[in-house]
This record gives structure tokens, C-alpha cells and sequence, in this order.
């Protein structure tokens, strides 16, 4: 199975485009999706984006829920009701919304971070943030060892 990794730095043009990385741009033309899934991601001032794969585990999430009750059309609402798709270009460029860079607090540099089933889009200073605190647990469950 195809992953979305590493992560890679990109600049939004003129036009407001900005490409997306071609090993991503790969496993989406595998998918055969022609676009790109697009949404706020909730816990954290990035972007979540994909294709098939990615709303594949929504609809398994929310397939979980029972249906008609509050707690899938609240979790529905979070993930469709402000999600995008988007055309990518043949360039492999892609143009996001202005509520979508204002989420993330993206303005002329994109840095995106394979995840993946998924990447992120982040503002490469709250990437940077992330990523060090990320580390930094990571230091503190090895240093905390194996439990009794």
C-alpha cells in the first residue's frame, strides 16, 4: 500500500497555486480520485488532505456511530460540512480557500507532511512547533521505558 511520507516545503505563487509534492500528486493518481480532499483539521492548525483513503477511514468512523444520533451528525458536521475538494491542475497545483489558509494560518509558504493514509498542510513555524513537541514526547516515553 501506498504512503504519504516525509514532508516538503512549497511556496504559494502569484496566482495563489502551489504544488502538491509529486510523490503525493502519485499515490492520488493511483487512487484515481481526480482531485483533492480537502478539511480543518480538527485538533490542530493544519489542513488534512487526501484521496480515497482518506475519506475511506471517515466513512469507517463514522460507520462506527449509530446512525441519526447527535455524536455522528456533530463528528459529520466537523468533517464534511467544511470540507473541500479540489481540482489539481495539470501542473499538480492546487489553489486553497481563503478559509482554509486562514485555518491553518498559511499565507506564502506551504510545508506538507505525509501522515500516511493522509498528509497535512501547515504553516511551516506551527509545523516546526509541532513537530519539536512531537519529539519531545517521543523522548519521554523511551526515557520512560517499558511499564513493569
Amino acid at each position: 500500500m501506498d504512503r504519504f511520507l516525509s514532508h516538503y516545503c512549497n511556496r504559494i505563487d502569484a496566482k495563489g497555486r502551489v504544488s502538491i509534492p509529486s510523490t503525493f500528486r502519485a499515490i492520488l493518481a493511483k487512487e484515481q480520485f481526480g482531485g483533492l480532499y480537502l478539511q480543518p483539521a480538527l485538533e490542530c492548525p493544519a489542513l488534512d488532505a487526501g484521496g480515497k483513503a482518506l475519506i475511506a477511514e471517515i466513512e469507517s468512523v463514522l460507520a462506527g456511530l449509530p446512525p441519526c444520533s447527535d455524536e455522528r451528525d456533530r463528528l459529520s458536521m466537523a468533517l464534511y460540512g467544511t470540507s473541500e475538494i479540489l481540482k489539481i491542475d495539470g501542473e499538480g497545483r492546487i489553489v486553497l480557500s481563503e478559509a482554509a489558509k486562514a485555518h491553518a494560518g498559511i499565507a506564502e509558504t506551504v510545508i506538507f507532511v505525509g501522515l500516511g493514509s493522509k498528509f497535512q498542510l501547515w504553516e511551516p513555524e506551527s509545523f516546526q512547533a509541532r513537530l519539536e513537541a512531537a519529539r519531545g514526547r517521543m523522548r519521554d516515553v523511551r526515557r520512560a521505558g517499558p511499564e513493569p
